[in-house]
């Protein structure tokens, strides 16, 4: 099983299982990190989560639990125990992955799932670290996993000229097929050693980068987003 093949068949249980389950009782359609897994936040009014523990869906709805395996399941098997129309059209944005066939069961290389995993819990932490120390006159976007483009990120104020930029982390795309942490500038501004900027939204360091080196994953994923942050608050390296 490729990594590819996982990843995408993840995205396309998350965007149309987990997201649109959330988004028919809520309106809303964000995901988060969560132990072993993803998850949506509690939603309707038992409450009712659906959560990614491994190779496990679980679903929880007010004090009853249930659970069926991802592995060798359908998109519609797990849509019909998630309450879901797969059938009904659906959209997290312009970049919503196919449906695909639903009929075929879903493919995941268990090793790469809890890769991709952790590197989602990773970026959930790094970030939660930096919001902290901004604090609120950056007015940080709540952290969440976007089903859209299958990223976790958030974006914060900048400097004095009311500018944002994006930060995140993501599962990997057409241009890094490896997940990657991202500073994405919603300006045109690129202040600085222009190698530090080495993607076309900004600038991205990939999983690799991050922990071939010294420290703490976690530690290294934040510093690289301190210092795009600080390279657009001067304004130069």
């Amino acid at each position: 099983m490729t990594a590819t093949r996982t990843r995408t068949d993840l995205h396309r249980l998350c965007a149309h299982v987990l997201a649109r389950r959330r988004y028919d009782v809520s309106g809303r359609f964000g995901l988060r990190a969560s132990p072993g897994g993803l998850a949506t936040p509690a939603y309707g009014d038992e409450p009712e989560v659906l959560r990614l523990d491994g190779t496990a869906l679980v679903r929880e709805v007010g004090a009853v639990a249930s659970s069926m395996l991802i592995s060798g399941s359908t998109l519609r098997e797990l849509a019909a125990f998630a309450g879901v129309d797969i059938e009904a059209p659906f959209s997290v944005g312009d970049a919503t992955p196919p449906v695909g066939a639903t009929d075929e069961p879903l493919g995941f290389d268990e090793d790469v799932l809890a890769g991709l995993y952790a590197w989602f819990d990773l970026g959930s932490r790094a970030l939660d670290d930096v919001l902290c120390e901004l604090g609120q006159a950056a007015t940080p976007a709540t952290v969440q996993l976007w089903p859209e483009h299958f990223d976790m990120g958030t974006s914060v104020a900048i400097g004095d000229e009311g500018g944002r930029v994006n930060l995140g982390f993501s599962a990997g795309d057409s241009l890094s097929d490896e997940p990657y942490a991202y500073v994405g500038p919603w300006g045109p501004e690129r202040p600085g050693d222009a190698a530090f900027w080495n993607a076309p939204f900004g600038a991205l360091r990939t999983r690799s980068d991050v922990t071939a080196a010294p420290g703490e994953a976690v530690v290294v994923a934040a510093a690289f987003i301190r210092e795009g942050l600080a390279r657009l608050d001067k304004g130069d390296a």
